[in-house]
């Protein structure tokens, strides 16, 4: 079991602001699967952790949502960025799945169930 890290303080105020200014993409995945709507599976939103700040997280299946913008995949930089926080995840045993704002915008159904999907055979496996 992993020891407890502290989380700075900046991280800390960063994610509660986020919190508080969803984007709304954010704001459409959140509703989806807030207090255990999504299969009775626990997410909290904006969680800072291994000094980055994770959009969603289920702790359950030990998975990471990731709702991308254009800053994301648009330049080398973004996308570097992106790989370090996977590999950083991936080595505290999480898996992250991203999906960019336009899908959860668009097909916000076919992303619940992709999630949905990914967290039963994370718990299946523990």
């Amino acid at each position: 079991m992993a020891t407890h890290v502290p989380i700075a303080p900046r991280h800390r105020r960063f994610a509660k602001t986020m919190r508080i200014d969803p984007t709304p993409a954010e704001r459409a995945f959140w509703h989806g699967v807030r207090a255990g709507r999504l299969e009775g599976l626990k997410f909290r939103r904006q969680v800072p952790m291994l000094g980055f700040i994770a959009d969603f997280v289920c702790y359950e299946a030990r998975l990471i949502v990731e709702i991308d913008g254009w800053q994301h995949g648009g330049t080398a930089a973004g996308r570097s960025s992106d790989e370090s926080r996977d590999g950083a995840f991936a080595a505290a045993g999480f898996l992250t799945l991203r999906f960019a704002n336009e899908m959860i915008l668009e097909d916000l159904d076919s992303v619940l169930a992709k999630v949905a999907a990914a967290a039963r055979l994370r718990i299946e496996k523990c």
